[in-house]
């Protein structure tokens, strides 16, 4: 199957997670793909997180609980290594539904909420770094 062209930035969406045309960033110089996460805890076995803070206008307090979920080790591109959370979810780009696993992270001082990395464009794209939106372009 060809891979397809991806540019640096686009918009998502990740339907279980009711999240639409969120923006992502593709990194290909990280490995996870990750997500803002404004709060996170367990509680009775379930991992349950908030994904916007008060000051988003798309805020609306709802909590999204997981009911499986693991810790995965992530290296920030500074050398330091962090526990993280990690869900599995869906994601929506180029009409299409792909599995992937993100990383719960405190993203505020990010432009983009959402960090897709190598591991999920391996072998499915390619980057162009000169291009943005494609795959929002082509949104049915």
């Amino acid at each position: 199957m060809p891979k397809k062209i991806i540019g640096r930035t686009d918009k998502a969406d990740f339907p279980l997670l009711n999240l639409y045309d969120i923006d992502v960033k593709v990194d290909s110089g990280a490995y996870t793909s990750s997500i803002h996460c404004h709060k996170v805890k367990i509680e009775d076995g379930l991992l349950k997180c908030t994904f916007y803070d008060k000051g988003h206008p798309l805020y609306n307090g709802k909590e999204i609980i997981f009911k499986t979920y693991d810790i995965a080790k992530v290296k920030s591109s500074n050398g330091i290594v962090q526990e993280r959370y990690k869900v599995k979810t869906t994601i929506l780009i180029f009409n299409k539904k792909y599995k992937i696993n993100l990383t719960l992270s405190t993203r505020d001082d990010m432009k983009f909420p959402i960090l897709i990395g190598r591991r999920f464009l391996n072998k499915k794209f390619v980057v162009d770094v000169s291009l943005k939106n494609l795959s929002y372009q082509k949104k049915n």
